[in-house]
């Protein structure tokens, strides 16, 4: 259970890193070019992409700790999910901007959760040997993959 959680405060960490390491190179690149993209004014622009910001911190978090890319993409589905089915919200005039980020913010931390829970038993291991986690999984990959393809024919 202790390396479950400590799992999941890396991911909310790698996500933060993502956020202000991206979003404050994106925004010292668009102040140079004169242009801002506000929460307030493009809403839903501006929470695609912090969502994309926090998903790179995780994607990149999660291969170097060896997680394989079904997972990995999991977690981003949990970054955007909120976005999405809030966007329309904010389109219709619904939802204000801060209302969709604060939202959005709070509603992917049990998203997470879900992802983390259904695969409860890679996220409570031991990820200290990244190399040999992440060639077990790339070869479950590629099995599932060959299965798959054999199932096809």
């Amino acid at each position: 259970m202790k390396r479950f959680v400590w799992h999941y405060v890396q991911m909310i960490i790698a996500m933060g890193v993502g956020m202000l390491v991206l979003g404050g190179a994106r925004a010292g690149v668009l102040h140079l070019i004169d242009v801002e993209i506000s929460s307030e004014r493009q809403p839903e622009i501006a929470a695609l992409l912090m969502a994309f910001d926090m998903s790179v911190g995780m994607v990149v978090w999660m291969r170097y700790r060896g997680h394989a890319w079904p997972g990995t993409l999991e977690m981003v589905g949990a970054m955007f999910a909120p976005v999405v089915l809030l966007a329309p919200l904010t389109l219709a005039g619904a939802m204000s901007g801060h209302a969709l980020m604060m939202v959005m913010h709070i509603a992917m931390l049990p998203l997470m959760l879900v992802v983390m829970l259904r695969r409860r038993e890679e996220y409570s291991r031991d990820h200290s040997d990244h190399k040999a986690h992440r060639d077990h999984h790339d070869h479950s990959d590629h099995t599932a993959h060959l299965k798959h393809e054999e199932y096809a024919r």
